[in-house]
């Protein structure tokens, strides 16, 4: 009942309700996000993001749980996201750390032209995907914005702008498990 009436309170824009929550929370929020991250720094990124977007998304809230166990959870999930992209990052840095000089490969026209073909299957797949998933995919990829960043420019939830990406990627994951099967 108390988290009702706090939530209430939170929703009605009422910011020392929010900041009694923070404090409540951020330290052991911080605590928990860098026992799965291994890093205090992204941990506290993720605390201050969640609580921006909690701030930010206050009226649309709804919470089916404690302040509490939202707050966790979120935090977990977020940190959990950010080893998966990690886990990314690294395999990408391993296949091209591991992949034959550039000087080697330039010579070879099988290689030149299945990069062409590959190329040109992204491309053509980034064409087909709406408008909007597009942009989110072009601001996150080829720019380099957060998620929240690109809430903010296009006034949207950073909810709908994780579904915009999940989407995107899992339609080029689609495509090319279709290409990789042939090779």
């Amino acid at each position: 009942m108390k988290d009702l009436l706090i939530l209430t309170k939170i929703k009605d824009g009422d910011v020392k309700a929010f900041e009694q929550v923070f404090r409540l929370y951020y330290v052991p929020l911080c605590m928990y996000a860098a026992s799965i991250t291994g890093r205090m720094d992204i941990a506290e990124e993720i605390v201050q993001e969640l609580f921006y977007v909690f701030w930010k998304e206050r009226e649309r809230l709804q919470l089916f749980h404690t302040i509490k166990s939202y707050l966790y959870g979120a935090v977990r999930n977020q940190s959990l996201q950010y080893w998966e992209h990690q886990d990314i990052r690294n395999r990408y840095r391993d296949a091209v750390l591991s992949r034959p000089d550039k000087d080697d490969t330039r010579d070879d026209p099988q290689d030149q032209i299945e990069y062409k073909e590959l190329e040109a299957l992204i491309n053509r797949t980034l064409k087909k995907l709406p408008e909007r998933r597009l942009r989110i995919f072009r601001m996150h990829r080829f720019e380099g914005k957060k998620y929240a960043e690109i809430a903010s420019i296009l006034s949207l939830s950073v909810k709908t702008v994780e579904a915009e990406m999940t989407k995107a990627l899992r339609t080029l994951r689609d495509e090319l498990e279709i290409y990789m099967k042939y090779d």
